[in-house]
């Protein structure tokens, strides 16, 4: 599940990143504040993907019957 949701944070957050600092990124001119932003940007799709195989998992075992 961590490794999927890695994959998942890279290839959204890469594209997200690129689409709203792409700019600043090939001009070289990030701030913190936006390095701060672009990490931001990369959490959220992995928390995303987190939460939601989690929920699949959990609603898997709450459709299986119980021994």
């Amino acid at each position: 599940m961590v490794t999927r949701a890695i994959k998942v944070a890279l290839i959204v957050g890469t594209t997200l990143a690129l689409i709203n600092h792409s700019e600043k990124i090939i001009s070289l001119s990030l701030s913190v504040k936006d390095w701060c932003k672009i990490f931001l940007t990369y959490l959220v799709p992995y928390g995303v993907s987190t939460w939601s195989a989690v929920g699949a998992i959990r609603e898997r075992n709450s459709d299986a019957p119980q021994p």
